[in-house]
């Protein structure tokens, strides 16, 4: 006699055997609140509030780092004859704020911050945001170009030299890039400046733009785009002519950074697995060099591009100094001479904030070449 199935069973025919429930935690749907987010959004989310944190930790830093460098402000501003009036010393104390204890200077400069006061700078008497907004074009339209140059070459130069690998094109990139990283820059600049200005003159001289020309209104505070969006052709060309010979000199050390780096991520990628089998396969090689070595081999690249971009912008000041570029590179030369600290908190200020900016940028960069990097483990 068969045994009847448990569906078929009823509440005279014996015992009923429940249907099995699904579990209510599985089979429940995820609330709203608690919906599982996308692996790069919660990558992301996190990068940002990194960020975020480091922002902060960068203003403690910087206010540190200022007030412990020996020197004393008032003696640095004020001349001789001011200096032995206490009356005009204790005026300057106070209207700068250098009277208040450390902390309370810091609370009160945090507070400027949250309002977008950068305070005023002691040289220039104008608020420092004013300040940095007319020096700091200068310097990322140089440090732009130069590591838009640096990417182009360095990368394209890295690439030859690992497929020509151990060939003669090799070793003479090598040596080139070895060159470009031990060449000291300020060396190079005057001799640029020698060589192709003043000798050869096919290069235009200092500055931004050609003393006959008037600035392009502003829009950005880059010459080469705000002429561009003018439609001023001829103010264009003469800002990127002035730009190329500092953006070249400034962009050697992080061409050569490049290129033996790029050499060694290529190679390290060409001899993989997977490589050896899309050759196997018969794919054509422009295929395997953009799908499968490149893209394995950018994430390396783009953090030293990353690094590089950062150090560009903090190492401009001896470029800008030969060729007479005002950058944000003099603007903090001459504010620490003369112990600006609000100007000279501004600038640190600002580079530290281009590195956080950049470091988030190259993690979301990560994200969207390789998703690996921003998966949970299951």
């Amino acid at each position: 006699m068969s045994r009847p199935s448990a569906s078929s069973e009823g509440p005279a025919g014996g015992a009923e055997v429940p249907a099995a429930r699904p579990d209510p935690v599985s089979a429940a749907p995820a609330a709203p609140g608690r919906r599982a987010r996308h692996p790069l959004a919660r990558f992301l989310l996190r990068r940002v509030a990194i960020a975020v944190l480091l922002a902060f930790g960068i203003t403690l830093v910087t206010f540190v780092l200022t007030n412990l460098v020996p020197g004393d402000p008032v003696t640095a501003n004020l001349g001789q004859r001011a200096l032995g009036d206490p009356a005009i010393v204790a005026q300057f104390r106070a209207e700068h704020g250098l009277d208040k204890p450390l902390p309370a200077q810091y609370l009160t400069y945090l507070g400027g911050l949250s309002r977008g006061d950068l305070g005023v700078s002691q040289q220039s008497h104008r608020p420092v945001l004013t300040d940095l907004a007319e020096f700091v074009p200068s310097t990322i339209e140089l440090a732009g170009g130069a590591i838009l140059i640096s990417l182009v070459a360095g990368v394209a130069f890295g690439v030859v030299a690992a497929l020509r690998h151990d060939r003669l094109s090799d070793q003479v990139l090598r040596v080139l890039s070895l060159v470009g990283i031990s060449v000291p820059t300020f060396w190079l600049a005057l001799v640029a400046f020698y060589v192709f200005f003043f000798r050869l003159q096919i290069t235009p001289g200092s500055g931004r733009i050609d003393p006959d020309m008037s600035a392009p209104p502003a829009v950005t505070g880059l010459f080469t785009v705000d002429a561009a969006l003018a439609g001023q052709w001829d103010v264009f060309a003469s800002a990127a002519g002035h730009l190329v010979t500092p953006a070249l000199v400034l962009a050697a050390y992080t061409i050569g950074l490049l290129t033996r780096f790029t050499r060694s991520a290529v190679l390290e990628v060409l001899g993989q697995d997977y490589v050896r089998a899309a050759r196997a396969k018969g794919l054509p090689g422009r295929v395997i060099l953009f799908r499968y070595v490149l893209r394995s081999a950018l994430v390396p690249i783009i953090t030293v591009a990353g690094l590089a971009f950062g150090s560009l912008l903090s190492g401009t000041v001896l470029v800008e100094s030969v060729f007479a570029r005002p950058g944000i590179g003099q603007y903090a030369y001459k504010s620490a001479t003369t112990l600006d600290l609000p100007a000279v908190m501004g600038v640190g200020l600002v580079v530290g904030c281009v590195y956080v900016v950049i470091n988030l940028v190259v993690d979301i960069l990560y994200g969207v070449i390789d998703p690996r990097l921003t998966s949970s483990p299951s």
